[in-house]
This record gives structure tokens, sequence and C-alpha cells, in this order.
């Protein structure tokens, strides 16, 4: 007997993730239902996108645009809600199945403790969660039986792996990076680089802050302490590795030195619809791998002194505390600067490494001090710009 359909809370359903999660819906209408939609400031798709979807509930994180979301759905019978608060409290109905938390930064943490407290399934595409509160939102997590299903290709890829795998002890957990567009410029190259230059990810199709973070391996920082929380493990038991092609989306070794890998085509699609299905496998309108037309595999190593915010990242998990919340912190701070052109594409580690020696340490940091973390960092930063 199959089971109702799926009712889904898309948070951030105007960006990448949440407009390929609308086409998963789309092919499976038998299994996926749209709950509610939530937008920061995209007015124009946001109504589209419920004019075809018909939620229950649309929500405007911007209460200034609240007004022509209303006006814009006033012949249809969906809810209309706005502000941060408001998303917080859409996610805690009954009727839902899975929160797809898809929204950019530190914003994605509020809703999704809320969605825990709710007990819901969250599919996890905000990197920013976890690597600000990994501690404290894996123990909420157990605590409300809320499974956290990830929706990174990579943290995905190794989900995937463990299928299975039962008890069986984890040697070492493997990141695969495409390494972006300048992993083999030179320094001197890369003070030159210009943000149109850094928008151009040669593999995936991204929003323009998670391209930046590729382009400077931050992303690929995040998703280490990521890794950390979601799959138990030491950081010094992850490694990274530049695989240019992103055909293999990570992998596992095990205690007797078997590796298994999770490869597909380079769609954020296929790990969407695997958070959403989980653990039924459908059928997804993308083109299969062809081995014969694949000409190789590579894998080479990271040059750590010129991508240095994966050194920070690192240097982040291992002290713990707050320090992954500071790092993320002032990360936003120098990318949103860097796509203003404000800065240059070096100077954002610089600002990095130097908000991270500034910022107040706190060994064991609860809820609020997340909170005061992020303003305190996010002001220095913005100072040594």
């Amino acid at each position: 007997m199959r089971e109702e359909k799926r009712k889904i809370a898309i948070l951030g359903s105007t960006g990448s993730i949440g407009t390929q999660a609308l086409d998963v819906i789309q092919q499976h209408p038998d299994r996926f239902e749209v709950f509610a939609l939530t937008a920061n400031n995209h007015v124009q798709l946001l109504v589209e996108q419920a004019r075809q979807f018909l939620p229950e509930i649309v929500v405007i994180a911007n209460e200034k645009k609240y007004t022509e979301v209303k006006e814009a759905l006033s012949d249809l019978p969906i809810k209309v809600w706005a502000g941060s608060d408001a998303i917080c409290q859409m996610v805690q109905s009954e009727a839902i199945t899975i929160v797809l938390v898809a929204m950019v930064g530190f914003s994605g943490l509020k809703p999704t403790i809320s969605a825990i407290k709710a007990g819901k399934t969250i599919a996890l595409a905000n990197k920013e969660t976890l690597v600000v509160a990994g501690e404290l939102i894996t123990s909420m997590a157990l605590a409300h039986r809320a499974p956290i299903l990830p929706v990174d290709s990579e943290h995905s890829a190794i989900f995937q792996c463990l299928n299975g795998e039962g008890c069986n002890r984890i040697n070492k957990i493997i990141l695969t990076a495409s390494g972006g567009p300048f992993r083999s410029f030179s320094t001197e190259e890369l003070a030159k680089v210009t943000t149109t230059q850094a928008l151009k990810h040669p593999n995936w199709k991204m929003g323009a802050k998670v391209t930046i973070d590729s382009s400077t391996l931050m992303n690929k920082g995040f998703e280490v302490i990521e890794a950390k929380w979601l799959f138990d493990v030491a950081p010094s038991d992850i490694e990274v590795v530049i695989h240019p092609q992103s055909i293999i989306h990570s992998m596992v070794q095990f205690e007797d030195t078997s590796i298994i890998a999770q490869l597909g085509q380079p769609d954020m699609r296929l790990p969407i619809q695997y958070a959403l299905s989980y653990p039924e496998r459908l059928t997804l309108n993308i083109k299969p791998l062809d081995f014969t037309e694949i000409s190789s595999l590579t894998f080479e190593k990271i040059d750590y002194d010129k991508f240095r915010n994966l050194t920070f990242a690192y240097q982040a998990i291992e002290m713990g505390g707050n320090m992954p919340c500071i790092l993320n912190a002032a990360n936003e701070v120098a990318v949103a600067s860097f796509l203003q052109e404000s800065i240059g594409f070096l100077q954002m580690s610089e600002i990095i490494e130097k908000t991270m020696q500034k910022s107040t340490f706190v060994k064991t940091p609860d809820l609020d001090d997340y909170f005061r973390t992020d303003l305190e960092a996010r002001t220095i930063a913005s100072e040594f710009i």
C-alpha cells in the first residue's frame, strides 16, 4: 500500500536548490505535494511558483514586500504571511512531512531549530546551520527524533555509501571537490580574479554565494564541518581531494581499506530527490552516466597555501566552540563585499583570518551565544573591509 503524498515546505523556494526541488516535485505529483513556499525578496518568482503549485502557505521574509505578495495572490485561497518569525511558525504546521531548508547563510538556523522542535524530517541544504551550531543542532535532532537528511551532493553521497553498512567502522571520509574555476591559478593570478570570473563554476549551477564559496574552497571547508556532525567522525578522518570532473561525489573508506563511492551526473536534483524520497529511489528525468563518454576520472592534491579558507575551516572545527560561527559570519561578510566588488578575491581570506583572531572565543556556547557571536564577527569583519 502506497503511503500518502509527502507534504513539503521549501524554505528558500526561489533559489537554486528551491527551484530544482520544485522540478523534482513536478516530476512526481503522485508522491509529493507543496505545502509551503518561502522567499526573502524575490516576489515575482515566488508568486509564479505559488500560482503553479498552489501551496497552503506562502511566506515572504521581507515584511516590506508583504502587501505586494498578498495582492498578487488575492484571488487564490493561499495564506500569505511575512517575516522570519512567520517562517519559524509555519514549519511547525502539523501537516508538513519534510522541511527542505534551502535558505542561504545564517538565516537558516532559527527555522531549522523550530522545525526540529516540531519533530519534522529536515532535508538540509543550508550548510551554515551545521557549520554555525552543529553540536546544538545534532543534539536537538536526537532529542526530538527529527531526522536530518543531507541535500549537499557530497553528504548525500556519503549517506548513500553508508546505507547497509550498519556498525562497520569508517576509516575515513573522502570529500571530492571540483577545485572550482581557479584550481590551476597561481597566487598572482588569484589576486586579479574578478567577480564575473568567480561566478562561472565549471560544473555546477548554483546561487551566487555558494558559487563564490566554491571558488575559494570555503564551500569544501563548510562541508568538512558538516561531515563531522552528520557522520560523527573526527576532522582528521575527513580528507578532501580535487576531482575536476565532479562525477564521484564523495567516498567512504572502511576499516578493511575498501572504498565505496557514489557516482552520478553533476545535477543537484539527484541529492534533492533522494532526500525527499528516502529510503526509496524514484525515476528522474536526467541523462544517466555513460562511462564510454567519460575519458578519465582524475584526482589532485589540495594546495592549502593558495586556498587558505579550507585550512581555516579545519582550524575552526578543531577549536570547536563558537569558532565555526565566527568563520561563517566573517565569510558571509567577505563574500558579500566581493560580490559588490568592494574587495579583491584574496582579501576574502585575509578578512576571515583576522576576524577569527580578533573575535571573542566561547568554548561552550548556547544558542544566545551563537547570535551574539554572529553579530560581533560581522561587525569586526566589516571594520576590516
